[in-house]
């Protein structure tokens, strides 16, 4: 252990730990090689958020650096450099002494610089007769020399995270500009779908977007915008899909009959109400019925039921709470939009099994998240086979009191 490279600042200046430790690593750090001391300078500056830094920092860095004569830091030529306060402050752009002070320390605590004071807290350097420096006072480099590579390598995080940060906004603005302009066009072409409260889920996700963001922001909201254009081309793509279907039925002499709606009952589900002057007398009655009577059979339980069976749910209610059914759809809207689970999707269960129910479906979804691979496509799996009778909420809700009853025992 090289002890005779640790030294305490002159002064009031305290020593501590971390200085102490900071110089036994740089002297024992052997550097294979000279390093060229404006390359490590750059690299400084890369990181310099990583090492807490202010430019006027580096400022002073720079001009301390000047104050080496070589070209690349090399130990065996010493790394001490002894310049004036008033120096410093000529070559660091006319900096004041109190702020030249202050970002000198802050190298320090940076650990790019240590300092070697002398008995009278001068900087100056012991010369032989020959006129080589014997000894010298004033601001090592060995840090910057010792840390060559770290700072390298963490330059090269910062620039890498500087392009994703760029390619993630340049992604958000064209995701933006494509659902901006898709919804547009959907609403002035007369599409069918509920285009306004699309809109609406476009500003609020525009709407949480702050003024100045970081990456893991940006990529939030470009995830949602991703999920809402996503749904959005669906939505055009099936009525595309399907006006393409009518066109080719008719050019072939086929005539689509009314009676028969479910080439948009994946697009709009409650367009088979809507559209009731158009199903034949026959029909109407088995598209109608089943809807209108599942979700009323499915209310069989009370609220307080639900929130002992799926206790997770009332963490997203207001206050921590829920105490009313209302404030349990809002908290299942929360959720889906946690778990990924599409508007659509979730729209499509609320107009199968009710607002209510699809509320209950989502609490449940929520308690056994760790063991579901696709929160979107289950509840999809779900309001299929409501749709088709093959589902009822009533004993999903029994189990997961029964999972719970019996976890409370072995927690007691």
């Amino acid at each position: 252990m090289h002890l005779e490279n640790v030294t305490t600042p002159f002064g009031r200046r305290p020593a501590v730990l971390a200085l102490v430790k900071r110089q036994l690593q740089t002297a024992e750090t052997k550097p294979n090689r000279p390093v060229e001391k404006w390359k490590v300078f750059r690299d400084a500056c890369e990181a310099r958020e990583r090492l807490g830094l202010q430019d006027r920092a580096l400022a002073v860095l720079d001009a301390l650096l000047t104050f080496y004569p070589e070209s690349e830091l090399n130990s065996e030529n010493g790394l001490v450099v002894f310049p004036s306060n008033a120096q410093l402050s000529v070559r660091a752009h006319g900096i004041t002494g109190t702020t030249l002070r202050r970002h000198l320390a802050a190298l320090v605590e940076a650990g790019l610089i240590q300092r070697r004071d002398s008995p009278n807290g001068k900087r100056y350097a012991h010369r032989d007769k020959g006129g080589d420096i014997e000894q010298a006072f004033g601001f090592d480099l060995s840090p910057l020399l010792a840390r060559a590579a770290e700072l390298a390598n963490l330059a090269q995080e910062v620039a890498a995270e500087r392009l994703q940060f760029r390619r993630a906004k340049e992604a958000l603005t064209i995701c933006r500009r494509d659902v901006r302009k898709l919804i547009s066009a959907a609403i002035e072409e007369g599409a069918a779908g509920d285009w306004d409260a699309i809109e609406d889920m476009y500003v609020g996700i525009v709407g949480r977007l702050p003024r100045s963001p970081v990456r893991h922001q940006v990529e939030t909201v470009l995830n949602e915008m991703q999920l809402l254009r996503s749904e959005i081309l669906n939505l055009l793509g099936k009525q595309l899909n399907s006006q393409n279907m009518d066109d080719n039925a008719v050019q072939s002499g086929c005539h689509i009959q009314n009676s028969k709606p479910e080439s948009i009952s994946d697009l709009e589900p409650s367009s088979r109400l809507e559209q009731g002057g158009a199903v034949e007398p026959e029909a109407e009655p088995a598209v109608i019925a089943q809807p209108l009577a599942k979700p009323e059979q499915m209310k069989a339980f009370p609220l307080s039921m639900v929130l002992k069976a799926c206790p997770q749910i009332s963490d997203y209610g207001p206050g921590g709470t829920i105490s009313h059914w209302r404030e349990l759809m809002g908290a299942a809207v929360v959720v889906r939009s946690m778990l990924g689970v599409s508007p659509s999707a979730y729209q499509e269960a609320c107009e199968v099994m009710g607002p209510e129910n699809a509320a209950v479906g989502m609490a449940a979804i929520l308690e056994r998240a760790g063991h579901i691979n696709s929160p979107g496509g289950y509840l999809r799996d779900l309001t299929r086979r409501a749709r088709a009778g093959e589902f009822s909420l009533g004993p999903m809700i029994m189990s997961l009191l029964r999972a719970n009853s019996g976890a409370d025992r072995r927690s007691a």
